[in-house]
């Protein structure tokens, strides 16, 4: 089977993904989602992005599980958070999404209702990619050594 179409298919993806940014513009493309550790043990050290935020997330933050899906925040109502840290990571996260967050108002000949932007804050908006607004944290590889104490040695 040859692949003759590849560097068509490739430019044709490129064009489909600029269309589709410019058509949402000025939202960002995707979706806000949360900071999740891949499993088994052996990837466990390394982050990725998951799903969609658990509702408890949401409830922390103080956004409802509608609001969430209008304003670009994945939900994901099967997830459940088995760490505390890793709540608290994905909260902040939710809470500085909704500090850079700008909303429009629905109808652009009327004021801004509560919880819309201000005009000036409307008109000086451009699109930005989640990545740069809200970048995924770097997970260190670096291991931690100490000395050995006395007290250490005696749990042995």
């Amino acid at each position: 089977k040859t692949w003759f179409h590849q560097p068509a298919q490739k430019k044709a993806r490129r064009l489909a993904r600029k269309a589709k940014a410019a058509a949402v513009a000025p939202r960002p493309v995707g979706l806000l989602r949360p900071v999740v550790h891949c499993s088994t043990q052996k990837y466990s050290s390394k982050i990725r992005a998951g799903r969609g935020f658990s509702l408890d997330e949401l409830k922390e933050a103080g956004i409802s599980k509608k609001l969430a899906r209008t304003i670009g925040i994945a939900v994901d109502h099967r997830r459940t958070n088995k760490s505390v840290e890793a709540m608290q990571a994905n909260v902040a996260r939710l809470n500085e999404y909704k500090a850079k967050l700008i909303v429009f108002p629905r109808k652009s000949n009327q004021k801004p209702k509560k919880g819309d932007s201000s005009p000036a804050e409307t008109s000086a908006a451009t699109q930005v990619s989640l990545a740069t607004a809200v970048p995924m944290p770097v997970a260190s590889d670096e291991v931690e050594f100490a000395d050995v104490t006395d007290e250490m040695k005696g749990f042995a």
